[in-house]
């Protein structure tokens, strides 16, 4: 069972300790790494923005362009077909490349796991703050609930 561990949904209480912050440069190596090994070129690395809880990266290459999700305090990765406000919903199946992601320390995540409901995962890490934001968005889903610009 997936665990949701404290910070999933880069919510935290008033009162709570910041959140940890995902490394983005072992992001960066990675998403080289990746786009190298896709024959592919970088594209636009775009850093969250309160209130989102995940970074994008693109990768160009002769398919087309893949959109890198990094969430912004777990080091989870994800991967979209389009990058846009508000929640994520149409994930893709990780790419061949994608263990660049995986080598670096990073959990690469799967539209079976991110398209799954909450109760299918363990969420007894998630805090009281998080909770109220999950209910207030009235969000079902493992990936609604990780990548996610609620405002």
């Amino acid at each position: 069972m997936f665990r949701l561990d404290k910070g999933a949904t880069g919510f935290r209480g008033a009162k709570d300790d910041p959140l940890p912050e995902t490394d983005l440069q072992a992001f960066r190596a990675a998403w080289y790494t990746g786009a190298r090994l896709a024959r592919g070129k970088p594209g636009e690395l775009v850093r969250r923005t309160y209130p989102g809880s995940f970074h994008t990266a693109t990768v160009h290459h002769r398919d087309g362009t893949q959109v890198v999700l990094c969430h912004a305090h777990l080091p989870l990765v994800a991967f979209a077909a389009d990058q846009r406000q508000g929640c994520l919903d149409e994930f893709l199946d990780p790419p061949g490349w994608s263990h660049a992601f995986a080598d670096l320390g990073f959990t690469v995540l799967a539209p079976a796991l991110l398209n799954s409901p909450l109760s299918a995962a363990d969420t007894s890490g998630l805090s009281r703050a998080e909770w109220v934001q999950i209910r207030a968005w009235r969000a079902t889903g493992v990936g609604e609930a990780l990548f996610n610009s609620w405002h």
